[in-house]
């Protein structure tokens, strides 16, 4: 049987809002991050770590909250922190890599294309004796 939100200590209830609270500012500033920082590739990490740690914090509430109402431990917020802390760096390592290939072939194909040197038509005449 769980308590209502009223029946909960105050002493959990500060716990768990100070995480709520934690976990939103975490996840403001890496949104906040997301739109100000002027390159790719410096908005590809706020984003992370207001994932990571604003997750954290709003797990960190869940699990306090419901072991308190429903008076047993709630450990099922764990599998998502672990869920959230190994997909973000790869999901990162993947945006950064894509943008990186995008960005070298974009460069290859802004350099026109070498036009023979003297160097390399005394080679192939000197091939042909």
């Amino acid at each position: 049987m769980m308590q209502s939100v009223a029946d909960l200590p105050l002493w959990a209830a500060l716990l768990v809002a100070f995480f709520l609270l934690l976990g939103a500012v975490l996840t403001l500033i890496g949104s906040i991050g997301l739109l100000r920082l002027p390159t790719f590739y410096e908005r590809l990490h706020a984003p992370t770590l207001g994932t990571s740690w604003g997750v954290g914090g709003t797990m960190l509430a869940s699990a306090i909250y419901f072991s308190i109402a429903s008076t047993r431990p709630v450990l099922h917020e764990i599998l998502i922190g672990v869920f959230v802390t190994v997909t973000t760096p790869i999901t990162f390592m993947l945006l950064a890599r894509a943008a990186l290939h995008r960005d070298r072939v974009e460069q290859n194909e802004a350099v026109p294309e070498k036009a023979h040197s003297p160097r390399a038509d005394d080679l192939a005449e000197n091939r042909d004796d």
